[in-house]
C-alpha cells in the first residue's frame, strides 16, 4: 500500500540555514479499484484524546472520519462496515493504535456511532481499501550540523502520555526508539526519536520509511 516510486528532492535552506528539507514520495493519491475486503476488530476511542495531537501531527477530533491503526501509512482511507446492520463509513488513518491486545482498529466517535460500535464497544467489522491520501506523506528535515551519530526525530509533544502512546507502538517494530525531554522557550516537550547512527546517509535511508509513512521526521544529531 505504499506509493510505487519515492523521489528525493533537495529543498530550499530553512531558518538558521542549518536544516533543510528533503521531499520523499509523489504527492498523489493512491487507488486499488475492487480491492478485496478483510475483517478488523475495532474499537474507539473519544473525549480524553479529544483536542490532542494525533501521531499524524494533525489534532485528534472526536467527531471527524479518523480512525487509529498501528501499521497503516497515515492517509490510508478505508471503507468500513458492520456485518450485521449494513452500516458503513468511509475513513482516513491518522493515528496510531488501538493499544488493547486483541483489537486492529480505534475509530472516531463519530464513525463508531455511524456504524454502530459505540454499544458493544468493539465490534468485528468488514473493512475494504480504498487508497491514500498522499498529502499525509511528509518531507524528511535534516540538520547540516556535524556529529559523530544521529538520530531520526518523528513527533513531538508537550503531552507526555501521547509521546509513550507513540512509542509503544514504534518499538514494536524499532526496538531502538526512546524518548527525549527538551526545553524549549520554557515549554517542555517530550521528543520521539529512533535510533542511533554514526553513518548519517544510513539515517536518511531509514528516514524516508518514516517520511513515507506520514511522520514529520528530522535527522538530527544524537543528543
Amino acid at each position: 500500500m505504499r506509493s510505487a516510486a519515492i523521489f528525493i528532492i533537495l529543498a530550499v535552506v530553512i531558518g538558521c540555514g542549518c536544516t533543510r528539507a528533503v521531499k520523499v514520495p509523489p504527492r498523489k493519491a493512491e487507488r486499488i479499484p475492487e480491492a478485496p475486503m478483510t475483517m478488523m476488530i475495532a474499537s474507539w476511542y473519544g473525549p480524553d484524546f479529544h483536542g490532542k495531537l494525533t501521531a499524524s501531527g494533525e489534532v485528534y477530533d472526536m467527531y471527524g472520519m479518523t480512525a487509529a491503526h498501528k501499521t497503516l501509512p497515515f492517509g490510508t482511507i478505508l471503507r468500513l462496515t458492520n456485518p450485521d446492520t449494513g452500516a458503513a463509513a468511509t475513513i482516513t488513518i491518522t493515528d496510531r493504535g488501538p493499544f488493547v491486545p486483541g483489537r486492529d482498529i480505534d475509530l472516531s466517535y463519530r464513525v463508531a456511532k455511524d456504524i454502530g460500535v459505540i454499544g458493544p464497544g468493539v465490534l468485528a467489522v468488514m473493512v475494504q481499501y480504498i487508497g491514500r491520501d498522499m498529502k499525509y506523506a511528509k518531507y524528511i528535515k535534516v540538520s547540516d550540523a556535524a556529529s559523530s551519530a544521529y538520530t531520526i526525530q518523528i513527533a513531538a509533544y508537550e503531552d507526555i502520555k501521547s509521546a509513550e502512546r507513540l512509542k509503544a507502538v514504534i518499538i514494536e517494530s524499532h526496538p531502538g526508539v526512546f524518548i527525549m525531554q527538551a526545553v524549549v522557550n520554557g515549554k517542555v516537550y517530550y521528543r520521539v526519536r529512533v535510533g542511533r547512527y554514526t553513518d548519517k546517509e544510513k539515517a536518511m535511508s531509514e528516514a524516508k520509511h518514516f517520511a513515507n509513512e506520514g511522520y514529520d521526521t528530522y535527522v538530527t544529531p544524537h543528543d
